[in-house]
């Protein structure tokens, strides 16, 4: 889907409330023109679609299915999510080099940023801390993984049959999933995305 409505709707203000659904990134570039435009990225996870919407200087400029590669004067915008929200929000220029859009304020977003600049040394021990549960959770997720596999009868009668050595008590598990969430959340804020480390596997982990 590629849709380029007619500059009818408005962007919305930004509430408090829709911190944990609504995500809204913004760039100001000159225009052909000559004439700066602010762009804003907007992306709802309570949407019935997953599109991506752009707005130029606040009005609906063009609706995208994600992940999306939006054409503007001088580049593209690239914007990528995940479970857990936007993953990637870039302005790449026509000669390649790249730019991250900037969290509109209000947003959590723009919060998390506000605190790494704030506490620096803080905020790097959160990053790394949120790495290493992703790290348990993908080794457990693997284990898990591999013990299933190797239950089907004709993977077992080549292979063999695999017991994973980690058992963990019920309450374990679910601390792993809550604090997996939280990792993964804290990686989407700060725009930080591994295909390994990242992959959504904390449910399988469970």
């Amino acid at each position: 889907m590629n849709e380029q409505p007619t500059p009818t709707k408005r962007l919305r203000p930004f509430r408090p409330w829709q911190v944990l659904n609504r995500y809204l990134y913004t760039l100001e570039r000159p225009s052909s023109a000559g004439v700066p435009i602010l762009y804003t990225v907007e992306v709802d996870s309570l949407s019935e679609d997953d599109t991506v919407q752009l707005y130029e200087n606040g009005y609906l400029a063009t609706t995208n299915d994600l992940p999306a590669s939006i054409e503007i004067d001088g580049g593209t915008i690239e914007v990528a999510v995940s479970l857990y929200g936007v993953t990637r929000v870039d302005f790449v220029s026509d000669d390649g080099t790249g730019r991250r859009l900037a969290p509109v304020p209000g947003t959590l977003e723009y919060r998390r940023r506000r605190f790494d600049r704030r506490h620096p040394r803080l905020s790097r021990a959160i990053g790394w801390a949120a790495i290493a549960i992703l790290v348990v959770n993908l080794v457990l997720a693997a284990s898990f993984a591999l013990e299933i596999t190797t239950k089907v009868p004709m993977v077992a009668e080549q292979f063999g049959t695999f017991v994973s050595p980690i058992q963990l008590p019920a309450w374990a598990n679910t601390t792993l999933v809550v604090a997996g969430i939280l990792a993964a959340t804290e990686r989407v804020l700060t725009l930080r995305h591994n295909k390994i480390l990242d992959l959504e596997t904390i449910w399988a982990a469970s």
